[in-house]
């Protein structure tokens, strides 16, 4: 499975939140996490840019970060050769994290992006927001109701 920066930011700024619990999933050897070096550089990019103005509600340094993206490092998979793909049409940007699932042959992009998220599938790439995903993980279980 893929997450891509906007659910990577999220589990980073709310540790409790829905987003973390997802990455979470991922640590805890349920799936293989699968990124690539744009999709944590978007990620860390983001956190660093936006730290001045998330400052008085997040505290977080640029040291924070970085762990975070060792961290990462340390438990995904990371692929290479990404495609070149013309997969989102409302935002090209987008098209490298469509290229990172297909990279990976993953069967699950898990993205809070809503360009991404009206695409609902590429080949056969299902993509879901955290709450879905959790919501399916949830009904997988072995007992649940």
């Amino acid at each position: 499975m893929v997450l891509d920066s906007s659910v990577l930011v999220s589990a980073f700024l709310t540790p409790r939140g829905t987003s973390a619990t997802v990455l979470v999933a991922t640590r805890q050897a349920r799936f293989t996490l699968c990124l690539s070096r744009e999709i944590v550089t978007e990620t860390t990019t983001r956190l660093i840019r936006k730290l001045p103005r998330l400052a008085p509600k997040y505290t977080y340094t640029e040291s924070d970060v970085a762990r975070f993206a060792r961290d990462l490092a340390e438990t995904a998979a990371f692929v290479t050769d990404l495609p070149e793909l013309d997969a989102v049409p409302l935002d090209p940007d987008d098209d490298i994290i469509i290229a990172t699932a297909v990279a990976a042959r993953a069967d699950l992009l898990v993205t809070g992006d809503r360009h991404l998220l009206d695409l609902g599938t590429h080949d056969a790439i299902r993509i879901v927001d955290p709450r879905r995903f959790l919501d399916e993980l949830a009904k997988a279980r072995p007992g649940a109701g």
